[in-house]
């Protein structure tokens, strides 16, 4: 809960919508009236009225950054207070690895209450963990995250052997709103700004010292000029596969 509340006070400044992820996300709940979002956050990506929403938040600070009048219930992903098939879709997005070391029984528990559809959008850690900030730099994120993140052949095991899975790759645009740790592929400059590190679960899982050397590290190379050397082609892409991965399960 502590990690939770920690992101929460700056996340609504660094955590917009992106509207490529919406749309992919409202494309896979097609025609569903009423939604689950387990681990809603602060809202983002939830489908507008007059679709149903019922959010499902564990951090009072992040539910306290939800718009007004859309304020979300308390609760876990692997006990979700829903009766079996009784809403039309169950989505969650970048809230899986929170869910450690219990995601199994939350994604069996999504696939519990919806009735049509189950929409999962995560990491994949392989990928990931071989973009630069984490190959190079906080190798502890790319280390963690292949420890707690499930693979996308479990996350689609969990789901049910025989049920129509489709996953797609969602490339992460360099001007996304959305200042998910991924987004860095394309600015290294924002590893040096405390509100967008703080603003995401990579750093806000790290402690202080390790935090330091990336900051120390990152800002020796941009001044240097290594980090262009090695990485600058990056800077000329409009979008980057960082291993956002979005998982649909037709029920």
């Amino acid at each position: 809960m502590a990690r939770y509340d920690r992101i929460g006070h700056g996340y609504a400044a660094h955590r917009s919508e992106d509207p490529a992820i919406k749309a992919a996300i409202l494309a896979a709940l097609g025609s569903s009236q009423t939604i689950v979002n387990v681990g809603a956050g602060a809202g983002s990506y939830e489908p507008e009225p007059p679709t149903t929403v019922i959010p499902i938040e564990p951090s009072a600070v992040m539910a306290a950054q939800r718009p007004s009048g859309r304020p979300a219930v308390r609760g876990v992903a692997d006990a979700l207070p829903l009766h079996d098939d009784s809403v039309d879709a169950a989505m969650t997005v970048l809230s899986l690895h929170h869910w450690h070391p219990n995601q199994r029984q939350g994604v069996e528990e999504m696939r519990r209450v919806a009735r049509d559809h189950v929409i999962i959008v995560t990491i994949d850690p392989v990928v990931s963990g071989a973009m630069w900030l984490m190959a190079d730099y906080l190798t502890e994120v790319r280390d963690l995250d292949l420890e707690i993140f499930p693979t996308i052949e479990e996350l689609c095991a969990w789901l049910g052997d025989g049920a129509d899975i489709q996953v797609s790759a969602l490339e992460t645009h360099r001007d996304t709103p959305d200042h998910n740790l991924l987004s860095f592929w394309a600015h290294p400059e924002r590893v040096l700004d405390e509100g967008a590190r703080e603003a995401t679960s990579g750093f806000a899982r790290q402690p202080d010292e390790v935090i330091a050397r990336v900051v120390k590290d990152v800002t020796r190379d941009l001044a240097s000029g290594a980090w262009d050397k090695k990485h600058g082609h990056l800077r000329a892409l409009e979008a980057f596969d960082a291993g956002l991965r979005l998982i649909h399960c037709k029920l």
